[in-house]
């Protein structure tokens, strides 16, 4: 990012001189490393946004119309459900397919929602609060079966477990940059399959593209239909650097850690008093987040202390998915959320388990 504000700074596709080119050309190479990430065939089928929230707006709200049956789970962010409460206003028909209290979805459930008109469906690759993996690989055999698009939210998921959208029968992918891969925030974009028909996906905005400018409508070629507006080129040149990482560790090696993770951080917790831990207890069947209550404390209490006395980082609250809480029983107090990644070590997790297990002994 330094090097690119030195050495670039330009606006890409918006010059013919240097380094607008050169500002292009690193847009195209993370085009081209995001492909390879998630066995995209095609680059500009990847469109950039400046997170996942707006790749799910363009999906949701750029496919569905008046009318069309959307099928989702009832452990998805709010990034997802107030897109389609807003739709439902517009007449589009919304089911939810309730997962256990434990945060697992049973593919079964989404067959029984089926309807003829079903055009969507859209889950998350894994819960934000439980961390918990849905089963998107067979969401999506479902949805080719019945002709629906599956909509993936991987934001969770996105360069810590493996995704490839053929082999999972992904029809739409949505990223962001500032979790797993590394990049920082206000990056993100959607991986657009073969399957979508990208002449009746409306775009969420129409502007300058630096493309067929004597034009004043827009442009109807990837990537160009869906990205108007100067990109944040500097912050996708970091998200390149954070994938050449993510690449270069190994996301199966990023995988194993995380799981082994999850494992040491699930079972610590389960073993302290007062304290109850959210979500399947699987570390196999879910991601290094981990979700807990103390018994008679407050969840932002918890977090303040935490913070203050230890120095550890974590969320309160209902984590921008009160659907979850109310799924799992925490709502509306919500829990505690550690959110583990490729970088932590063991000895923060041990240094956390101890903290918690303070606090929870604390008479109240």
């Amino acid at each position: 990012m330094n090097n690119f504000m030195e050495s670039v700074g330009a606006n890409p596709g918006r010059s013919g001189h240097r380094r607008s080119i050169e500002a292009a050309r690193i847009l195209f190479d993370v085009r081209e490393k995001l492909s390879g990430l998630f066995g995209a065939d095609d680059p500009l089928r990847v469109i950039f946004c400046a997170n996942a929230t707006e790749g799910l707006n363009l999906a949701i709200r750029g496919l569905l119309r008046p009318g069309d049956h959307v099928i989702t789970s009832s452990v998805e962010h709010n990034s997802v459900m107030r897109p389609l409460r807003r739709l439902e206003t517009d007449g589009v028909e919304l089911s939810i397919a309730q997962c256990s209290p434990a945060g697992v979805l049973d593919p079964a459930d989404i067959i029984k929602l089926i309807k003829k008109n079903t055009a969507l469906i859209v889950i998350n690759h894994a819960s934000n609060v439980t961390g918990s993996i849905l089963p998107v690989t067979e969401i999506g055999k479902i949805a080719r079966e019945h002709g629906a698009l599956l909509l993936v939210d991987a934001a969770q998921t996105a360069g810590c477990c493996p995704i490839n959208i053929g082999a999972d029968c992904i029809d739409l992918l949505v990223f962001t940059g500032h979790k797993n891969l590394f990049g920082p925030q206000g990056t993100g974009g959607i991986v657009i399959g073969p399957r979508v028909d990208v002449e009746k996906m409306e775009p969420l905005k129409r502007g300058g593209t630096g493309s067929r400018s004597e034009f004043e409508t827009q442009p109807d070629f990837l990537p160009d239909k869906y990205e108007s507006g100067t990109p944040n080129a500097v912050g996708i040149a970091g998200l390149g650097a954070g994938i050449d990482f993510v690449m270069a560790e190994g996301v199966g090696k990023i995988r194993t850690r995380e799981r082994e993770f999850a494992g040491r951080l699930i079972a610590g917790l389960k073993d302290i008093e007062n304290v109850t831990v959210y979500g399947g207890h699987n570390p196999e069947l879910q991601t290094a987040t981990v979700s807990f209550n103390i018994r008679d404390m407050e969840s932002s209490e918890v977090a303040m202390l935490l913070d203050e006395e230890y120095d550890i980082m974590c969320r309160p609250g209902l984590h921008c998915s009160p659907a979850t809480h109310i799924t799992i029983g925490t709502f509306p107090a919500g829990a505690v959320r550690f959110g583990l990644s490729h970088l932590n070590t063991e000895e923060d997790i041990d240094t956390a388990l101890s903290a918690v297990r303070t606090l929870a002994g604390r008479g109240r």
